[in-house]
């Protein structure tokens, strides 16, 4: 690809959209999307970002409209096997990762921006920039990154000089949002029905300003969620059941007919969810000691999230569950980015598996990665 010594636009200031009978404006003017990755054992294949597109196109076409940021993690080390959460990967898995990123920038590039053209000829403008955590009296507590991006903003790409994180990931990502909203989306999780987005931001905007009940988080319920207002993540405990009888409703969109069921969740999650800007930066990442190199955010912020939700502050992080069809309705599928090989090579292990006579574990195992590969 082609860089510029232009720098990358400055993103303006996101600003809550004000609401009126004839709805919001379009979706792109508030809500930016982040996706995450790094490295995969399927790279270098993009077969795992090409099923979350997929699941964008069938389940949720409107994230497309939107300015994109991605984030191209890296690792820390080379060892004798992977250890991806840990920042370790094999020099077979570095050597793929090199082609990875590439063939993520043509991907997101085309699905993002119709640039479809040969890698060459797309002109991105480039600035350094740095991520820093820790105590700000060791110099040397910042990651180097490279940002380029499109001339419009319409895509960003972030590749850090050492491992970020998760968290650090989605900060730096942050820093460069111009919408007052965020789709934070990891590699490994397709969407598997469909998303009213824009009512759920509506909604989001509508309650803004709301002293009862705000909403600034919306995440999306994968199998463990499912029924959470009845589950024991909140029935064992009298603050959260009371705050979920009050709070728990259908939520009425303002420009359209759509209720947005919402259950209060007490606990930030790292899987895809929507949530406020500046809520996000302010709650999440107050200081630079908030979140540390190689972190994630539900590791640090959602347990301290959920002992303060326990304590009567829930309108303080604000977070709340999609909760279609009473809380049964699964929105998510894990695909399992730090193990998973490609829908063919899941395939190839599952018949090994059969012909081993595996037992009910592998039995178990064949279950679960059929059920990842059959979009």
């Amino acid at each position: 690809m082609l860089f510029s010594d232009d720098k990358v636009p400055s993103p303006r200031r996101p600003e809550v959209p004000v609401l009126s009978e004839a709805s919001m404006p379009p979706i792109s003017e508030a809500l930016t999307v982040i996706i995450t990755t790094s490295p995969t054992p399927s790279a270098p294949s993009t077969e795992l970002l090409d099923t979350i597109l997929a699941s964008f196109h069938q389940h949720c076409p409107l994230l497309l409209e939107c300015n994109v940021i991605v984030v191209l993690d890296t690792y820390d080390r080379i060892a004798p096997v992977n250890r991806l959460k840990k920042g370790s990967i094999t020099a077979e898995g570095a050597q793929n990762f090199a082609a990875y990123k590439d063939n993520v920038k043509r991907l997101i590039l085309n699905e993002f921006a119709g640039i479809g053209s040969p890698e060459g000829e797309v002109l991105l403008l480039e600035e350094d920039g740095r991520a820093e955590y820790g105590s700000p009296c060791i110099a040397t507590n910042f990651t180097a990154l490279k940002v380029r991006a499109t001339k419009h903003r319409r895509v960003i790409f972030i590749e850090p000089s050492e491992r970020l994180g998760f968290g650090l990931a989605v900060r730096s990502a942050l820093r460069l949002v111009g919408t007052p909203y965020v789709w934070v989306q990891q590699h490994d999780w397709n969407l598997i029905v469909s998303i009213p987005i824009r009512s759920i931001v509506e909604v989001m905007v509508e309650s803004h300003s709301s002293q009862e009940a705000p909403v600034k988080y919306v995440c999306l319920p994968s199998p463990r969620m499912l029924e959470y207002a009845d589950s024991s993540h909140v029935k064992p405990f009298p603050s959260l059941r009371e705050t979920t009888a009050a709070l728990k409703r259908d939520f009425s969109a303002p420009s359209s007919l759509d209720k947005i069921p919402l259950t209060p969740l007490f606990f930030w999650h790292d899987k895809t969810h929507v949530a406020s800007t500046e809520h996000y930066l302010n709650r999440v990442f107050p200081t630079r000691l908030a979140m540390a190199r190689g972190a994630f955010i539900e590791d640090h912020i959602g347990q301290r999230a959920r002992n303060q939700m326990k304590e009567g502050l829930f309108k303080k992080w604000a977070c709340w569950l999609y909760y279609p069809d009473g809380g049964k309705l699964q929105c998510l599928r894990h695909l399992h980015g730090r193990t998973w090989r490609g829908k063919e090579a899941e395939r190839e292990k599952v018949e090994a598996s059969k012909l081993q006579g595996g037992g009910p574990h592998s039995l178990l195992e064949s279950n679960e990665v059929s059920c990842s590969i059959n979009i």
